[in-house]
């Protein structure tokens, strides 16, 4: 049965732009290494991104964002080499973002796409939150027969203490998250330095509008990647716990292989009792904690026995980044039109962040899905979304606006430049008058 490739990967990005070069030669750790799914790239990749950019930045959006978004294409180009691929969504919420890449060969099939953001942090603002992307891939050149999947970035509540903080900001990102047609500035037409107008037009901008749907759709396969911040204690540590924390060890019985820690790993546990990420799979791990390292570890760890690995004391290491999936509500009868897992793994530690980034390898079939008989979401559409979203967005303009003039060079630049010309202006009138 013919499939279709799909990697996702997750970086907390800690507001910074990544290195493109060393990002790149990372990027595709967690593909197979043998197998069919070996052999080539994968048709579709996503990048989920969190603390992408300084909140000035990321609350102003438009240009303030390319030097950050340029960077991780610039790592696309390099990583893929002579298999191009082609940014067709670019998105954020807040400081939370998604970029959806498809394979050059294959970009024409690209039927539809549709996006989505919700804030879930201060006052519904996009300091936490989530952003999507929808799309709809033809298998046989008609329109009728496409598979769709769903890809959701997310950033929610932080702290040890905070489960069922983290538990309600999944709760309101699925009543929330709704997507609709992407708006032409989402969806970046050609590879970066690419003159737009060589450029086939992609299919979805044909596509008729007024759709709303919600994150759990009966007929998509769907994806959800970040920083989800479920930790391994409920406590912060204390002076002396951080001589239990994992050490470079191959004894699964030793009380400091990774393994120990993981039994208290919060998101399991909410997993488990269906309180958070309802209906959603994640395939076993099996690696170490992606957060949090100190930031004097600026050299990439390594896994190996004779591995160093820094942590911060004031945290307890903890998988805050992962990766889920949901196989399609009617194709959970047959193993072969379920998601296939190929890979899921951490990447090394980039000296940009304090968390690693986390990536999997999966594919889905080629196969149209019908929508079930009966469907009920675990959570209802907010009727009331479209309204929150766009207060909250309002707000984060103000913030955006004064973050920028407080905490940037530019923005004290531009409140000097406009101090002292308010104040020569005053000057001069006072010259004036008094002449």
């Amino acid at each position: 049965m013919a499939r279709l490739g799909i990697y996702v990967l997750t970086l907390n990005c800690a507001r910074n732009a990544v290195q493109s070069d060393v990002f790149a030669s990372h990027l595709f750790d967690v593909l197979p290494k043998s197998g069919p799914q070996s052999t080539d790239l994968p048709e579709v990749l996503v990048l989920s991104l969190q603390e992408v950019a300084p909140i000035a930045y990321a609350f102003l959006g438009g240009s303030f964002l390319d030097p950050y978004y340029n960077a991780l294409r610039r790592a696309v180009d390099i990583a893929s080499g002579d298999e191009r691929y082609r940014s067709i969504v670019t998105k954020n919420a807040g400081m939370t973002a998604i970029m959806v890449f498809v394979r050059e060969d294959v970009a024409e099939k690209i039927a539809r796409v549709e996006t989505a953001e919700v804030g879930v942090g201060t006052q519904d603002m996009g300091n936490k939150g989530a952003a999507g992307a929808r799309i709809g891939y033809q298998i046989n050149g008609a329109d009728e027969d496409t598979i769709d999947m769903t890809f959701v970035a997310a950033h929610i509540a932080p702290n040890e203490w905070a489960v069922e903080r983290r538990n309600q900001d999944w709760k309101s990102i699925s009543q929330r998250l709704v997507f609709s047609k992407a708006d032409k500035s989402e969806i970046i037409r050609s590879r970066h330095g690419e003159n737009e107008e060589d450029v086939p037009l992609l299919q979805t901008e044909l596509a008729e509008g007024g759709r709303h749907d919600g994150l759990y759709s009966p007929v998509s396969y769907l994806f959800t990647a970040g920083d989800f911040n479920y930790r391994t204690s409920s406590t912060r540590p204390g002076p002396k716990d951080h001589i239990k924390f994992p050490r470079p060890t191959d004894d699964v019985h030793s009380p400091h292989h990774y393994s120990r820690l993981l039994e208290n790993d919060q998101l399991s546990h909410e997993l488990q009792q269906e309180r958070t990420l309802q209906n959603f799979s994640e395939a076993p791990i099996r690696f170490l904690p992606t957060y949090k390292f100190s930031l004097r570890a600026s050299r990439p760890v390594d896994d190996s026995p004779l591995g160093q690995w820094t942590w911060s004391k004031n945290r307890w290491p903890s998988w805050c980044d992962r990766i889920l999936y949901r196989d399609a509500s009617s194709s959970i009868s047959t193993n072969s039109q379920r998601i296939e897992v190929h890979g899921y793994d951490a990447l090394p530690l980039f000296e940009t962040s304090d968390h690693r980034a986390v990536a999997l390898s999966a594919s889905v079939p080629l196969i149209p899905v019908s929508a079930p008989p009966v469907f009920a979401p675990p959570f209802e559409i907010d009727p009331d979304w479209k309204r929150k979203r766009a207060i909250a967005r309002r707000k984060e303009i103000v913030v955006g606006v004064a973050a920028y003039l407080g905490l940037t060079w530019e923005g004290n630049g531009l409140l000097l430049a406009t101090s002292l010309g308010v104040l020569g202006a005053y000057l001069v009138l006072q010259s004036f008058l008094a002449g």
